[in-house]
């Protein structure tokens, strides 16, 4: 089991001091850290057309990316080139396990754990991300240079990289195994592999909101909320037919604000939200689906792991009434199964006990054995 490893300071002093406020290097952050995955099961992934990468690379002195599927990488060469691969935490229950140390950070605002395969040279360039992330060095060394936040202008360097000008560095590090960079948002860095090498970065995103009304508007549509409408009844005579005036504007606001002040429809529009993945899932449904009373007796003597990615939360709002969010989908439970549900979303492993009485429930019982089927939670015999 991978266990962060913090010498210098506790994880409430980096929440309080570094959380998106500046960058850290953490020394030796895992301890005795060795590869989740080899390059050739990386390469493999990359060759799969469910599954997003790309190689980064330079021609002729200028920046080259294509993206994946990819049938062979031989053509690239030995140096100056990186491949990347999107989500291998879908994949991979070893890099799943990655995810497990940054427990301290709600999975709310998990992205996807992001691997790096480079050979010497190797980089994506100088870049700005709008994301959390915790570089892991896993084998070999990569040299990391980050730059102060502040105005730093932005160019495509190549239709799909959008990189950042020369920046003065206030971090110059050499990465080993088991090292960590962590970055916050708007700081330029860049990464130069030094040998052949691998990288885990662990990213957690901030939704826009730009992003999240889109989102919002697309569910109330879906659901068929919002359709209150504008009403001004005993409205004065209006003398400039061009005017949009301070009471009308209010009237506009305060119609589209009852929505955001609607508890149950923003949780339930929360939940919905973030618990859908970016990225597909690695759904392996079984061949010979399990009855309910089977899944019962199964869960007796092993427990359920919940596959790499899923997305599962409850919000505060409508716990009470049993409610979670399972990949974008809403499911009540009733009072009485609270504590499973909250399980349910917390634990990435389930036990019989913890799911205690909620198996003797026969909605949650054959939602589970559901689930299970279609391969959302799995036995690991």
């Amino acid at each position: 089991m991978l266990t962060l490893h913090l010498a210098d300071f506790s994880l409430e002093h980096f929440m309080a001091c570094y959380w998106q406020q500046k960058p850290l290097v953490i020394r030796q952050g895992f301890q005795d850290f060795e590869d989740l995955i080899s390059p050739n099961d990386l390469a493999g992934l990359a060759m799969e057309e469910a599954v997003e990468s790309r190689v980064v690379y330079k021609k002729g002195g200028k920046w080259q990316a294509e993206t994946g599927p990819f049938e062979s990488f031989k053509r690239f060469g030995k140096t100056d080139w990186s491949l990347v691969v999107q989500a291998v935490n879908h994949y991979s229950p070893e890099v799943a396990e990655l995810v497990k140390p940054f427990a301290f950070i709600p999975k709310w605002r998990l992205d996807d754990v992001m691997i790096s395969y480079a050979t010497p040279g190797g980089g994506v360039g100088p870049h700005i991300d709008l994301y959390d992330v915790f570089i892991c060095q896993g084998s070999g060394r990569r040299r990391w240079r980050v730059g102060d936040k502040g105005n730093h202008k932005q160019f495509a360097a190549h239709a799909a990289l959008l990189h950042t000008e020369p920046f003065e560095a206030i971090i110059d590090v050499e990465l080993l195994p088991g090292d960590i960079l962590y970055i916050p948002p708007g700081f330029p860095h860049d990464g130069v592999t030094l040998e052949e090498s691998m990288s885990y970065s662990v990213g957690f995103r901030a939704k826009s909101g730009c992003d999240m009304l889109s989102g919002l508007a697309d569910y109330v549509i879906d659901k068929e909320l919002g359709k209150t409408l504008l009403a001004d009844p005993k409205r004065p005579i209006a003398h400039q037919q061009g005017r949009i005036d301070v009471s009308d504007l209010t009237l506009i606001r305060a119609n589209l604000q009852s929505l955001l002040d609607n508890d149950q429809l923003m949780a339930d529009f929360a939940g919905s939200y973030f618990s859908t993945t970016k990225c597909a899932l690695d759904l392996q449904a079984l061949d010979e689906p399990l009855e309910t009373a089977d899944l019962v007796e199964m869960l007796q003597e092993q427990p359920l792991i919940r596959t790499g990615g899923l997305r599962c939360f409850y919000v505060d709002t409508t716990l009470a009434q049993g409610v979670c969010y399972v990949d974008g989908e809403r499911y009540a439970f009733g009072a009485d199964l609270v504590p499973s549900v909250i399980s349910l979303c917390d634990q990435d492993e389930l036990s019989a006990e913890m799911l205690e009485p909620a198996l003797n429930n026969p909605e949650f019982a054959s939602k589970l054995t559901e689930w299970v089927n279609a391969g959302y939670w799995y036995f690991a015999e």
